[in-house]
């Protein structure tokens, strides 16, 4: 179940990340922009980015029963990003946010026949977001709709839900603050109501501490004219589709990500980003769709390997680059 929380929290954030990076002067209340505008924003409006690994090892078990060791001579993965915005007010914000990933990997021993896992995965979904800003205990208050589908390149899948409701305790120009809960309309998902937190704060000698928990817990630092550096923690998921014996089943695995992110802003809105450093997935589990992720059929567990990761977005709400 724990599992299953922190790796349902990037989603639970979604729709909050996409929330000021349009910032007309005459749209979004002055307390969000605040909260969110940075020359490197979390949320990219139009992203890509390509993850391999080292080889490993990893063991498994198929219904209960130990297959042999194994190891992952390769494990690519290629996404695609996009947030796009319909409509932008003083009050609230309607828009869409588009993601796609292409999962690739090569073991050294086939697992195809006992799971019906292929080399390639194709893996799509679609959101379109609604938020809303209004006073709570005199306190800047975010409500955010969502609604979402997902699926293959062969059907479209699951039809999911989110609502999140956040307060702004505290936005200035050294510390941030935001505390909040996300609910969930999901028949797979076992945890209905998850907490939101994030904290940023500038200490005097330039880093930066970010937390967004359970998601990530980084220190940041400026350098050079247009660089960033950031040490830390980061978590992420891999999900994708498959099928066996005329069903559909889910791979949904927790990826753990520590070392060091550098960030450079190029101009022109445009951002470059190299992240490595040593990944963890404390489990991968292959489960039936129409059940949940405890009720697996296919569970593997890894060694630690190393990553590295290459991306460029472009952020046309962005800042500009410094002169």
């Amino acid at each position: 179940m724990k599992t299953l929380k922190r790796a349902l929290i990037p989603f639970a954030l979604f729709p909050l990340k996409n929330i000021a990076y349009s910032q007309k002067r005459d749209s979004i209340p002055l307390k969000v922009r605040a909260y969110f505008a940075d020359k490197f924003p979390q949320s990219r409006d139009l992203n890509i980015e390509f993850s391999q690994t080292a080889p490993f090892r990893f063991s498994s078990k198929l219904d209960g029963n130990d297959l042999p060791d194994n190891k992952m001579k390769s494990f690519q993965q290629l996404k695609a990003s996009a947030n796009i915005y319909f409509v932008k007010k003083k009050n609230w914000l309607l828009s869409t946010s588009l993601n796609y990933r292409y999962t690739a990997f090569n073991t050294e021993e086939s697992i195809i026949a006992e799971t019906g896992l292929r080399n390639g995965f194709h893996y799509h979904s679609e959101a379109v977001n609604f938020s809303y800003f209004s006073k709570l205990f005199n306190k800047t208050a975010i409500y955010t709709a969502n609604a979402s589908v997902d699926g293959s390149d062969q059907h479209f899948e699951r039809i999911r839900g989110m609502i999140t409701a956040s307060v702004i305790l505290k936005a200035t120009p050294k510390t941030k603050m935001m505390i909040g809960l996300a609910g969930f309309i999901d028949p797979s998902s076992q945890i209905p109501i998850l907490p939101i937190f994030t904290y940023e704060n500038k200490f005097n000698n330039g880093w930066i501490l970010d937390i967004l928990l359970p998601k990530k817990l980084l220190v940041r630092k400026d350098i050079f004219a247009n660089g960033r550096i950031s040490l830390g923690t980061e978590m992420d998921n891999t999900t994708f589709y498959t099928y066996r014996n005329n069903r559909t089943y889910e791979f949904r695995q927790l990826e753990i990500n520590s070392g060091a992110i550098y960030e450079h802003n190029l101009g022109n809105n445009f951002i470059g980003t190299l992240k490595t450093g040593i990944r963890a997935v404390p489990r991968a589990r292959v489960f039936d769709k129409e059940q949940s992720f405890k009720d697996y059929i296919f569970e593997a567990s890894y060694k630690p390997s190393f990553y590295v990761n290459v991306g460029i977005s472009y952020n046309p709400f962005g800042k500009p680059r410094a002169k």
